[in-house]
Parts: C-alpha cells; structure tokens; sequence
C-alpha cells in the first residue's frame, strides 16, 4: 500500500466571529485534513491556541503558497 504525502494547506481567517479569542481574521492559518469534518462542512486548524480545532468551512479562504512561504510558516508552527 502506498502513501501519498500529504501537502501542506493553508487557509486565511475572514470571519472570526464568536470565535475572537481563538482565531485572528486575515490570518494564514494551517489546515489539517479531516475528511469527516468536511463532510459537515468543518475544517480543523491549528489555531492560536497551537492546538487544532474545528471551525465553519466557510470562516477560511483557501489559499496556495510559494514553497518558500510553506516552509518558512511550517518551520514556526
């Protein structure tokens, strides 16, 4: 059986609300793969706790970065 390794996802923060504490809004925060989460339109990341958690799909963009960038946020989370 093969693995594929997995690439690193990164999301910015656009909505925070209810959530201020945890999430900072125009932030790039890692994204974790949770397929059962995505199912019900959740996506767990690593927040400013440094634990990951749950939050709305629709509170993150997206977002793909230069492989420079990658692994410079890597190195610091």
């Amino acid at each position: 059986m093969k693995h594929h390794k997995v690439e690193p996802i990164f999301a910015v923060c656009i909505n925070n609300k209810d959530y201020e504490v945890s999430l900072e809004l125009r932030k790039i925060y890692k994204v974790l793969h949770d397929a059962k989460a995505a199912e019900h339109h959740y996506i767990r990341v690593i927040d400013e706790s440094g634990d990951d958690y749950l939050y709305p799909e629709d509170y993150f963009i997206p977002i793909e970065l230069p492989k420079a960038v990658e692994k410079a946020l890597l190195l610091v989370s």
